[in-house]
């Protein structure tokens, strides 16, 4: 397809999603709609009360965008919900798939892409395949190896093991967003129900700056085209996850022992503001700007100047009085968050490796492993935790050194106490 005939076929685009949470609501759909590209949209979704309950409201739903000094309704008409588990929303499934060039994934995780057998991702994907119109899937699960994992899956049910004209995309997504189920909450805050009489609203921030991976299909033109390409996304992944990822888990577990509910409470912590500052600048900044800062073609994100600017944009957005986020949304699941190869110990090795002395990261590790104990009422000592939680992944001379500087963090963490 040329670009002249791509641009041509902009009125008659199909977008197809998978998956109904606040990443395909607050951002694939909703940029999908924005882009005044595509003329239907069709979602996957197993959740069938969530189904009826957008067919009953005329197939529109409501989403909230938090700015920095307010929060919008948004409304998406047009979105056809389809549950995959039963059979004639999967066959109405399938001629979507068959008729749109933009689809996009964004469930729990990329295990889901081949769960469900004949109704899962990969199947319905590999049914509607063949030597159709060319088609790309943005993968906007938190894995840096999403696209092949998906092709993988899709390439398993084919006979020729790959899929015809059909590209799928990494991403990197630094939007933050949310689901709120307490009706108390959605009225003090003024938010819109996804649906009328239905106890959920998504709040998502506007941001929109999604990296995703170069697309070689021949002649294709983007119908969403906020998106930004990459030829390499791997520095990029890195950043989200030593970057962005690790101070925002830094400063939700000390905000979490200063007693704060939401992060915008953290705007009035000048110390833990400039804590997380430094940690993002000086230790996950500098670490990475060395790794990826070398060369011609290096971003200029890898620069003192583009990473300062970066952290400073993002400490403004992770304390956004209008997202409300909460303290506890960030925390979540502290054996994950310190995992070896996860947000702490990933920017402390990195850090090491570089020439980097981590130790403001490691307070925030610290203070994650006392969550963890508090959680677990588990008495054990932070290597015998850590060792536990790690299991075989860690390895090399790297995890004594880890391990002695949480150590030496747990003594700091009694100033950071409310």
């Amino acid at each position: 397809m040329g670009k002249q005939e791509g641009a041509r076929r902009g009125a008659d685009r199909g977008f197809v999603g998978f998956g109904f949470g606040p990443i395909q609501t607050g951002l694939m759909l909703f940029e999908a709609v924005q882009s005044g590209s595509f003329a239907r949209y069709t979602v996957a979704e197993v959740d069938q009360s969530l189904v009826d309950a957008v067919r009953a409201n005329g197939n529109a739903v409501t989403i909230n965008v938090a700015g920095l000094d307010g929060v919008q309704a948004h409304r998406l008409s047009g979105i056809r919900l389809c549950n995959p588990g039963v059979a004639a929303d999967r066959e109405e499934l399938i001629a979507s798939i068959g008729e749109s060039e933009e689809m996009a994934t964004a469930v729990p995780s990329v295990a889901m892409y081949s769960a469900g057998g004949d109704a899962s991702i990969a199947a319905m994907l590999a049914e509607a395949g063949g030597p159709g119109l060319p088609r790309i899937v943005y993968t906007a699960e938190n894995d840096n190896f999403a696209a092949e994992k998906l092709e993988r899956d899709v390439g398993a049910r084919l006979a020729g093991g790959r899929p015809a004209n059909l590209q799928i995309l990494n991403t990197v997504i630094g939007k933050m967003s949310g689901v709120i189920s307490s009706e108390g909450e959605m009225r003090e805050l003024g938010l819109s129900p996804l649906v009328p009489g239905f106890q959920k609203c998504v709040l998502v921030e506007e941001f929109n700056k999604i990296l995703i991976s170069r697309v070689t299909l021949p002649g294709f033109v983007r119908g969403i085209r906020v998106f930004e390409e990459k030829d390499d996304l791997l520095p990029f992944e890195e950043a989200k996850l030593y970057g962005h990822n690790a101070i925002h888990a830094l400063l939700g577990f000390l905000a979490r022992l200063r007693g704060y509910t939401v992060m915008s409470d953290i705007r009035q912590d000048r110390a833990l503001l400039d804590f997380g500052r430094q940690a993002f600048t000086e230790e996950s900044g500098v670490s990475l700007v060395r790794k990826h800062g070398r060369g011609a073609s290096a971003d200029p994100l890898f620069t003192p100047r583009g990473w300062s600017a970066y952290a400073e944009d993002l400490l403004q957005r992770m304390t956004n009085p209008w997202l409300h986020d909460r303290v506890a949304r960030i925390i979540r699941d502290p054996v994950r968050k310190l995992g070896w190869n996860d947000r702490f110990f990933g920017t402390m090795r990195l850090a090491l490796r570089q020439g980097v002395h981590p130790r403001l990261m490691a307070v925030g590790a610290a203070a994650a492993l006392v969550c963890l104990q508090e959680q677990e009422k588990d008495r054990s000592g932070p290597r015998e935790l850590l060792s536990r939680v790690w299991g075989n992944e860690a390895s090399g001379d790297l995890q004594e050194a880890c391990i002695q500087l949480v150590v030496e963090s747990l003594e700091k963490l009694p100033e950071w106490t409310a």
